[in-house]
């Protein structure tokens, strides 16, 4: 089926798949970007307080990333159905799936909220080792920036059925305003407010909760009920099922490896920080085409067209590797220059450049995987996304980043560990996508 890339199927060319894929994937780019780029704005204002500000921002960060996973899953879950009955000309019930995972997304965020303030110390100190320091810093970051989860649930909920009904232009909107509006206080509120990293925080809960709010008043105005339905929001979770366990592995590859670059000493979790925060927003970034997988996908297979779900499959792999290529370019070529907007320390340089190879050859690699996974999502084939990562992560990436640890291997063996863990998934999403199994998942 590969050698013929350039056939028509269904109607769908070449061109006419590569138009249909940027009409989606160049607006969700933006979105995506907007999040991992406040991020590292963030990142930036915060590398140059003195101390151990950066580490513990690395390490609250790492904890608070489980509620932007646990949005992950929620708007992929959503994408893909809402997609499926928006192209089988149903949008009302699109929206639909929209409310019930709004209701999903305001009760985890406030658990989430609520959870944090009690078990805040325990975990960062956890994480941060013997590094009191840090984990004090970290815990008093992580208690504020988690009010802002209910928020930050509802936006990636809202993100998924617009996704789904392919409305690109209103989550652009919110979610590029409402990271403007941080952007621009965090440098105020930690330097001239003189809140220092607890003003890092505050500017997260604002973006988190005013993008929330815009997506609400979205849901709102599409007038449809919006009473919760118990049968709906089951059918969701046991979608959300294979999702939630997937994701479960990445964050342990993620938890683990700032536990264990932690151990290094505060230097280099600052040079992972700085790496592992670019490496998710060109991960992120290249997620629009998985995206635009998603929605497309799943209502071509909605609306019954295999033939065209498969024809722009295969675009869609060829665009992956594309901007996975360009990723690769950019980041070789910013070898020196990236490490220093976020650190004037020259041990963080040393411990960057260590990291920097890893970091470059990944980038083709994912953007492949990425495509794949947004074709798989929308068609619906998860408990093969769930069984591959899962087998990654338990085979591939733990064991290696533990023994990078026994052995005292540093960040190069930590990085080691995240590109086997990305390669395993690549050999095994090619063979998937290979036997045409997952258009009939």
């Amino acid at each position: 089926m590969w050698q013929h890339l350039a056939v028509s199927t269904e109607g769908v060319s070449t061109e006419t798949a590569t138009r249909r894929v940027a009409s989606l994937a160049l607006p969700a780019l933006v979105v995506l970007a907007a999040e991992p780029l406040y991020v590292l704005v963030d990142t930036a204002v915060v590398g140059h307080l003195r101390g151990t500000a950066l580490a513990s921002l690395a390490v609250g960060g790492s904890v608070l990333s489980f509620a932007a996973w646990l949005g992950n899953v929620l708007a992929y879950g959503t994408t893909g159905r809402a997609a499926r009955r928006f192209g089988a000309g149903d949008r009302s019930a699109a929206v639909a799936e929209g409310v019930q995972a709004s209701w999903l997304a305001l009760s985890a965020g406030l658990i989430i909220a609520i959870g944090a303030q009690i078990v805040a110390g325990p975990l960062t100190r956890t994480l941060a080792g013997p590094h009191a320091g840090v984990a004090h810093g970290a815990e008093t970051w992580l208690r504020i920036a988690a009010l802002g989860a209910p928020g930050l649930l509802l936006a990636t909920a809202g993100n998924g059925w617009m996704r789904g009904v392919q409305d690109t232009r209103r989550p652009l909107r919110y979610v590029l305003g409402a990271n403007m509006l941080s952007a621009a206080l965090c440098p105020i509120l930690v330097y001239p407010v003189g809140l220092g990293l607890k003003g890092s925080a505050i500017a997260n809960v604002t973006a988190q909760t005013v993008v929330g709010t815009l997506f609400v008043i979205a849901l709102v105005r599409e007038r449809i009920p919006l009473r919760p339905h118990p049968a709906l929001i089951r059918s969701q979770l046991l979608v959300g099922r294979d999702l939630l366990i997937r994701g479960a592995a990445f964050q342990a590859c993620f938890v683990s490896a700032t536990a264990v670059a932690s151990r290094f000493g505060p230097t280099a979790l600052s040079a992972h920080a700085i790496a592992l925060q670019l490496w998710l927003f060109c991960s992120l970034a290249m997620d629009a085409v998985a995206i635009a997988a998603q929605s497309l996908i799943g209502a071509a297979l909605g609306g019954h067209r295999v033939d065209e779900a498969r024809a722009l499959a295969r675009r869609i792999v060829v665009i992956g590797f594309g901007c996975g290529v360009i990723f690769a370019v950019l980041i070789l070529a910013g070898a020196h220059a990236l490490p220093r907007w976020f650190s004037s320390d020259p041990g963080v340089y040393a411990q960057a450049a260590i990291v920097w190879p890893w970091f470059v050859a990944m980038q083709p690699i994912g953007g492949v995987v990425f495509a794949i996974d947004g074709i798989l999502i929308g068609a619906g084939d998860l408990a093969f996304l769930r069984n591959l990562t899962v087998a990654a992560a338990v085979f591939g990436f733990l064991p290696s980043i533990w023994l990078a640890l026994a052995l005292h291997l540093g960040l190069g063996g930590i990085w080691f560990g995240l590109t086997l863990f990305v390669v395993i998934r690549l050999v095994g999403s090619l063979l998937r996508l290979r036997n045409d199994k997952w258009a009939a998942a």
